[in-house]
């Protein structure tokens, strides 16, 4: 079977602290991948905040995550802070991928890593949205030229 691998940044834009809590673990005793993903949302929730943007509200368009990728690296544990790191790449008219990184605060060890498929879109008109000039401008990407 192919592994999934994930070339990751230099630099991240944004990075938020989210601990770890019981709920968050599985039978194994380690973070469970529906938790992780669970954890991932609301680091994506932070990133937009962070800039001032509801996700159904960028710049009068919202986001879905077309699609989504992950590479494990080592587990996680109860009372364990985990800081999500977080970079825009990729970009295209309608959207870009939301590059992160998940490592233990304490010990610096990296959790996950991976991807989401960021993807604007108009929910009125039921499909997708170009990249709001604004939302580029405010992140530091420059403009796509066609």
């Amino acid at each position: 079977m192919a592994r999934i691998l994930i070339d990751l940044p230099e630099h991240f834009l944004f990075s938020t602290e989210v601990p770890i809590y019981i709920t968050h673990i599985n039978k194994a005793q380690h973070l469970d991948n529906a938790a992780l993903i669970a954890l991932l949302s609301e680091a994506r929730v932070r990133f937009f905040r962070s800039f001032g943007y509801d996700e159904l509200d960028v710049e009068g368009v919202g986001i879905v995550v077309a699609d989504a990728a992950l590479q494990y690296k080592s587990e996680a544990f109860h009372g364990e802070t985990l800081v999500f790191s977080m970079a825009p790449a990729d970009f295209n008219k309608y959207g870009f991928d939301l590059m992160w990184r998940v490592a233990d605060k304490a010990s610096g060890r990296e959790v996950a890593r991976g991807k989401m498929g960021i993807l604007f879109f108009d929910y009125a008109a039921k499909r997708a949205a170009g990249i709001p000039e604004a939302f580029r401008a405010k992140i530091g990407t420059p403009a796509i030229v066609a």
